[in-house]
């Protein structure tokens, strides 16, 4: 992977797969959108950024102590994802799935933002989580800039949990408000420690986020998948079902993916959602 600083961007040409297209619009992160240009301006880890593509190379806006400390693990640089698509292709339909959603990535999130973005998620479509998201962070997230314009971060546990149901009203986030109010409380009180989940095994993580109300598997799987840096994980929506339906009518045994499972997920989700 070679770096180099190009104007007010960072230039990246990696060695295998990236497409910000797919990384953002597979299901696993909710503040990118796309610009009329192509590229994709959002907001993580309390900083915004524009990120494009051109020939083979990524850029991002910023310096190299950004990428160094913020997006290099962000959109983990370190890991050959050319190596673990060729793991995922297990059968005709996962060669299929990968080559589909080659340049899919998985991100490595805040833990606290994944955890109340994925309570929105239940029983959500993806637009109105954004909606739902954003809103959050325009109403009580810190103040970041980007080419002089002011963005949003996604507000801290702290100051959610200071929060009452009805000053979340204006989320219209219904039944979950009061799951996102427990979560944050939990976490700012140190109840509900994501530092040391992280540090479980997956099995064990799981169990304990699932303790909390309103958290599910498909949930509690996407949290420790996309913010808990446990790439075995396997969450299962409807996508995921239809595609396990069509494709395994005995089922899917996703241990077969081993550290990919996650990875493998991404392409089926993908791969199944897109082409409908």
């Amino acid at each position: 992977m070679r770096i180099e600083t190009a104007g007010n961007e960072i230039k990246i040409t990696p060695e295998d797969d990236f497409s910000a297209k797919k990384i953002f619009d597979c299901g696993q992160c909710f503040r990118w959108n796309e610009n009329p240009d192509g590229s994709y301006t959002g907001v993580a880890l309390g900083r915004a950024a524009r990120v494009r593509e051109d020939r083979g190379s990524v850029y991002i806006t910023g310096t190299i102590e950004d990428f160094e400390t913020v997006w290099s693990d962000y959109f983990d640089f370190g890991s050959n994802y050319a190596r673990r698509r060729k793991l995922c292709a297990v059968d005709d339909y996962m060669l299929a799935a990968s080559e589909y959603g080659r340049g899919i990535r998985i991100l490595n999130q805040d833990r606290w933002e994944a955890l109340c973005s994925f309570i929105i998620s239940q029983c959500n479509n993806i637009p109105r989580i954004k909606k739902i998201v954003e809103t959050m962070s325009s109403l009580w997230g810190e103040g970041t800039e980007l080419e002089g314009r002011e963005y949003r971060a996604f507000p801290d546990a702290e100051r959610v949990a200071a929060l009452s149901e009805r000053e979340l009203e204006p989320l219209r986030s219904g039944y979950r408000a009061p799951y996102i109010l427990n979560a944050a409380r939990m976490v700012s009180e140190g109840r509900l420690d994501l530092e040391a989940l992280s540090k479980l095994e997956y099995a064990e993580a799981k169990r304990r986020l699932m303790e909390l109300p309103g958290i599910g598997e498909k949930v509690a799987n996407c949290v420790v998948l996309f913010s808990l840096r446990m790439p075995s994980a396997f969450p299962i929506d409807v996508w995921i079902k239809k595609a396990i339906a069509e494709h395994y009518p005995n089922g899917l045994d996703t241990s077969v993916f081993g550290e990919n499972a996650g990875l493998a997920q991404q392409y089926m989700f993908y791969y199944q959602r897109d082409r409908k």
